[in-house]
Parts: C-alpha cells; structure tokens; sequence
C-alpha cells in the first residue's frame, strides 16, 4: 500500500523482534530521505519539509521522522498456523480492498507474487 507497511517477521534465536524493527525503520528511512534528496522528485520540498516537521516532536530525532513510532505487533503462535495463513491473506488482499489491483498477486509489492510463484521485488521467505 502507499503509505503503510504490513510483515510478518520472525527473529532468529538471539535476536529481539523490537531491535530488528528499530534498525529497519532507521535503515529505510534514511535510505529513502537520502533518495528524495538525490534524485528528481517533484515532491521533494514537501515531504522533506512534512518530515522535518514531524521531527520536532521527537528530541531523539534531528533530520527527518519517516515512521510513526508505533507498531502493531500481534504474536503469531507457530502451534496455530491458521492464523497466520488469515493475517497473510488479509494482507494479501489489502491492495485489492483498496481498488488498486484485480488480484493480490497483480501488486507488484506484495508477497502474493510469490505465494502464488511469482517472481517479487525482494526475497521472502514463505510462511506457510
């Protein structure tokens, strides 16, 4: 979707979920600051400037605030992978739900592509 990120992440033993998802949202942030920065973009003053102002409410944060700082974490039990089978569907289907694709596996930046053997935009390691 356009402006919202669904996964399901998984830490490896020795690993905390918590820092897995700080080091993300740093990495993309400044990875996508800096490509609004450097390339054409006629949007550019306007986020840069949305984003600046965001950082204002976080003393932590000098530049730019890309991310909310909240998450929706919900704890996927491996004993019950049905669940997990109903939140993968559910974010499978959101572009559809919003009118953007006919079908999940049209999203180019979805998952879908490879649950059904597609090729995706980056490597995902299937769930179920």
């Amino acid at each position: 979707m356009s402006n919202y990120l669904h996964a399901l992440l998984q830490a490896k033993d020795g690993y905390e979920l918590s820092g897995i998802i700080r080091d993300f949202k740093k990495h993309t942030s400044k990875s996508i600051v800096n490509t609004i920065q450097t390339q054409p973009e006629s949007r550019r003053e306007r986020m840069l400037h949305r984003f600046g102002w965001a950082a204002k409410s976080d003393k932590r944060i000098t530049n730019c605030k890309f991310w909310q700082e909240s998450n929706h974490a919900i704890f996927l039990d491996p004993y019950f992978p049905e669940v997990a089978q109903q939140k993968i569907k559910y974010i499978h289907d959101n572009p559809v739900r919003a009118s953007i694709v006919e079908t999940p596996e049209d999203y180019l930046y979805s998952s879908a592509r490879d649950y059904c053997g597609k090729t995706g935009l980056i490597k995902v390691n299937l769930w179920i």
